[in-house]
């Protein structure tokens, strides 16, 4: 089997966390491209990964699939870049703020036969993998209700990591941000 010719959309805490790490040991994918706008952490973790500085420059790429892991309000429009463009997209939580975007991508991914998916490693996290477990050994009988909770407190939203994502704009927010990823 061939490997997944990948670009990454950015270099940042997803990228570099989540994306790029699992990428480059996935025997599935090769980690063919980043896009870093102006740093160059990308080039010191992956030397062998071209690094472009823009999306348009990744898109030009011979890759075949984009992971589109930048800010929320930009998940739209890069997800139809790259479809437009023939590349299958994985796209990072929150997939886009409406559902009207979301209808129109789908639409979008069907006509050109391409795969478009949401990013979501939760599922393989150890406190839903024991749920999913206890669930399915019937132990607890008919469950009728279930409820989780993940608290955030943050007073001080200067010391954030990531400022952008509370900004008032579509798709950001706790809502959008935090939530989806629950």
């Amino acid at each position: 089997m061939e490997k997944i010719k990948t670009g990454i959309a950015s270099f940042g805490l997803s990228g570099q966390v989540f994306h790029a790490p699992f990428l480059d040991v996935h025997e599935g994918f090769e980690l063919s491209v980043i896009a870093e706008r102006s740093n160059n952490l990308a080039r010191g973790a992956y030397p062998g990964v071209q690094v472009v500085r823009s999306f348009d420059d990744l898109l030009a790429t011979d890759i075949e699939l984009v992971v589109v892991n930048t800010p929320g309000q930009t998940h739209a429009d890069y997800c139809r870049q790259a479809l437009e463009a023939g590349k299958h997209v994985v796209v990072e939580k929150p997939f886009v703020p409406t559902s009207a975007e979301a209808q129109a991508l789908i639409r979008l991914a069907e006509e050109k036969g391409l795969l478009l998916t949401v990013f979501q490693n939760r599922r393989f996290d150890g406190d839903f993998l024991t749920v999913k477990q206890i669930l399915q050994s019937g132990e607890l009988g008919r469950i009728v209700e279930f409820q989780s909770a993940f608290q955030r407190y943050r007073p001080d939203m200067a010391a954030a990591r990531a400022p952008w994502r509370e900004e008032p704009l579509p798709g950001n927010g706790i809502t959008y941000d935090l939530c989806s990823h629950l």
